[in-house]
This record gives C-alpha cells, sequence and structure tokens, in this order.
C-alpha cells in the first residue's frame, strides 16, 4: 500500500509508547511471493517442472492455479486447516519510510511435511532446494535430505538474521550448493566461525550474487569464476530478484550445462525480474532469452542454452 503522506507528520516523539495511528492509503497492490514459489515460476517459464513443497491455506486455491498454469507440481503443497498463507504487509509513504507486518500463518505447518513419500511419487530428485522457511521445518528436510542422500541445496537466506550460528550449521553442512548475495556470505561466517576457506570445505559450490556486479562461484581447490550481471538492464524494483537468479541457475544445471553457463541463464532471468513490478509479473519468448543472453555473454552461450528453450512459446 502506498500512503501520500509522511508518517513522520503523524508520529509524536514523546508519546510512542502510546502510539496509535492510521493511514488513509491512496493504493493496494497484491502481489504473488515467497521464494520457493518465486524459484519455482522461474524453472517453469524455463520449461522444466519443479515440484513444490511448504504450506499454504485454504487461501492458496487462486494461486495454485497460477502456479500450476505455469509448469509448477503443487501437489505436495500441504494445506493448513486452520491458518491463512504467509503474506506480508506492508505500507510506504512519499519519504520511503515503511510500516510492515510478516504473518508466517500456514509456514509454521512446514515442519510437518516429509520429504519421503514425496519422492516415491515424484521420483529421484536432482537436488532439494530449502529455502527461507520455518526454521523447524528447514532443519528437518535438511536432516533428512543428509539421512535419505538427496542432494541438497542451502538457501536460508531471510532466516539469517533470525539463527543462531549451531542452526546455520546444521543448515549448511554438506550442501551441494550454498547461494546467498553478498552480506548474507559475511553474515554465514561471522554466525558459524567458520572462516571463508571452512565453509567452502562444507559445500560443493558457493555461489554468491553480487547484486549489479553480478556473481562470484566458489569451489574448494578451483579457481574462482566471477562474472558480470546482464547487460542493457533497465532495474525498476529488486524484489524477487535472487529468486529469478537461482531458478535460471539450476535450470541451467538440470539441463547438464556448466557453472558458468548456470550463472549466465541465471543473470539473464533475473533481469527480467528486476525490470518489472512484482516477482511473477515477467514474460519472454525462447527468442528474447536467447537474444539477451547473446548480447551478454556471446554468440557460444545462447548457441548451448538454445536446445533446451525450443518448446518454449
Amino acid at each position: 500500500m502506498g500512503f501520500g503522506g509522511r508518517f513522520a507528520d503523524s508520529l509524536v516523539v514523546d508519546q510512542l509508547d502510546k502510539l496509535s495511528v492510521s493511514f488513509l492509503v491512496d493504493d493496494l497492490e497484491i502481489r504473488r511471493g515467497g521464494v520457493a514459489a518465486n524459484m519455482s515460476f522461474g524453472l517453469g517459464r524455463l520449461g522444466l517442472r519443479p515440484v513444490l513443497v511448504g504450506a499454504a491455506g485454504e487461501d492458496f486455491a487462486g494461486y495454485r492455479s497460477w502456479l500450476e498454469r505455469h509448469g509448477v507440481d503443487c501437489d505436495h503443497v500441504r494445506i493448513s486447516e486452520s491458518k491463512h498463507t504467509a503474506r506480508f504487509v506492508c505500507t510506504t509513504d512519499t519519504t520511503g519510510a515503511q510500516f510492515a507486518s510478516f504473518y508466517p500463518g500456514a509456514m509454521s505447518e512446514a515442519r510437518l511435511l516429509e520429504l519421503a513419500p514425496i519422492v516415491a511419487k515424484v521420483g529421484a530428485p536432482a537436488y532439494v532446494l530449502i529455502g527461507a522457511d520455518d526454521p523447524d521445518g528447514m532443519l528437518r528436510h535438511t536432516e533428512e535430505c543428509r539421512q535419505r542422500g538427496y542432494p541438497f541445496i542451502a538457501d536460508p537466506s531471510q532466516q539469517l538474521a533470525f539463527a543462531e550460528g549451531g542452526v546455520i550449521r546444521d543448515l549448511i553442512d554438506g550442501a551441494t550448493i550454498l547461494f546467498s548475495n553478498e552480506y548474507e556470505s559475511a553474515m554465514i561466517e561471522q554466525k558459524t566461525g567458520w572462516s571463508g576457506a571452512e565453509v567452502l570445505d562444507r559445500v560443493g559450490t558457493q555461489v554468491t550474487t553480487l547484486g549489479a556486479e553480478g556473481v562470484r562461484i566458489l569451489r574448494a581447490g578451483e579457481e574462482p569464476i566471477e562474472l558480470h550481471a546482464a547487460r542493457g538492464v533497465t532495474a525498476v524494483e529488486p524484489t524477487g530478484v535472487g529468486d529469478a537468479f537461482r531458478a535460471g541457475y539450476l535450470a541451467a544445471a538440470a539441463w547438464g550445462l556448466g557453472l558458468e553457463r548456470s550463472a549466465q541463464v541465471g543473470c539473464v532471468l533475473a533481469a527480467y525480474v528486476v525490470e518489472t513490478v512484482g516477482t511473477q509479473e515477467y514474460s519472454f519468448t525462447s527468442e528474447q532469452f536467447l537474444g539477451r543472453l547473446e548480447d551478454s555473454y556471446g554468440a557460444e552461450a545462447a548457441a548451448d542454452v538454445a536446445p533446451h528453450l525450443a518448446r518454449l512459446a
């Protein structure tokens, strides 16, 4: 929501302990979101069929239809009998100041989900990405992946600010890939007490996004891969950009392409998101996507990706 004035004009500093204010907002925009849904949408747009695992409320029906129309398997989303789907509600004034609330709701029931019955139905996973979710659910799913031998990707993102070092160590130790941005990478080292080299010893690949500067990929004993962001980007709104990068990266990995190509596909998909308002409002044809890929990373990159996008509109 957008408020046409300034919150500061309605606040009395020496009365904040009695705060009770109301703002008449000018507009209301309802956007789809959630890190898992954003990534799944991106994978679906690139022609894959990801399996979404999480917990939502009965109000998920419309969102489910949207995701399923875009190639996402939602058959294994748990529907709570008592709680609404998690949501973030935010009001922003003309100065950019915000009042915001996050309601976890049904997300707390993610801890009740077991992966093995899902795998029995859909087949062995290429990977299980464990993103920001109910903390107990994240720990349960990480441990189940270790016990059952499912390759897992650690992407704790927003939960890093609230988790203690021991929890973070449990979430990332043994991951096939660790995703984070540069700030989160520093937070992981600070909270776990591990150096950068020690983190790298515990994961197969560490992928760190650097915003407009691109991405850095590290593997123990190998030279770093540093890649610039996609070119010709007109940034509008950054929400969901990291999720789109992950979707593109993992799609290319699923196609059997290397680390550099995976990052390039991720950067191009991220460019579409940063140029739109909303995390799932973008669209493209295979020709458009390949054109951006070639403009940013060359004809060889586009040629390697082209066979995998052949069936897109």
